[in-house]
């Protein structure tokens, strides 16, 4: 076993798979603690990737977010901003380019991209 300190165990002592929000919130609690620790151990560093890889696995198997297409992406950030097709003509040339992007019988071209990437303060990446 991994020595640490007291008071960074776990309930359960040694990690094992998370089965329960209960224990997903405990790990989360000891992780926080390991990380905001200066200067920590090598067995804490330990520890704690230990904790972070049985932390991704519970949260990919039971809080997973599905791949949303660049068109979906698009129209949430649109809602968020409170933007209709036309605020967004400036970006696309036209409208009616907004519209096609829009109704999917356009793809977003590169420069669409660098484009919607900085009015939306995002990475380029959430539109692939």
């Amino acid at each position: 076993m991994i020595a640490v300190h007291e008071k960074y165990t776990l309930e359960v002592n040694s990690p094992a798979p998370i089965t329960s929000e209960r224990q997903l919130a405990e790990y989360l609690s000891v992780l926080d603690r390991l990380a905001s620790k200066e200067n920590p151990t090598i067995e804490e560093e330990k520890y704690a990737e230990v904790l972070m890889v049985l932390i991704e696995a519970y949260e990919e198997e039971h809080h997973s977010i599905p791949d949303a297409s660049p068109v979906e992406v698009l129209r949430t950030l649109m809602e968020a901003n409170n933007l209709r097709q036309k605020d967004l003509a400036p970006i696309f040339g036209t409208e009616s380019i907004v519209s096609e992007v829009l109704h999917r019988k356009r793809d977003l071209n590169k420069s669409h991209i660098e484009k919607l990437s900085k009015r939306f303060q995002v990475s380029p990446a959430v539109f692939f």
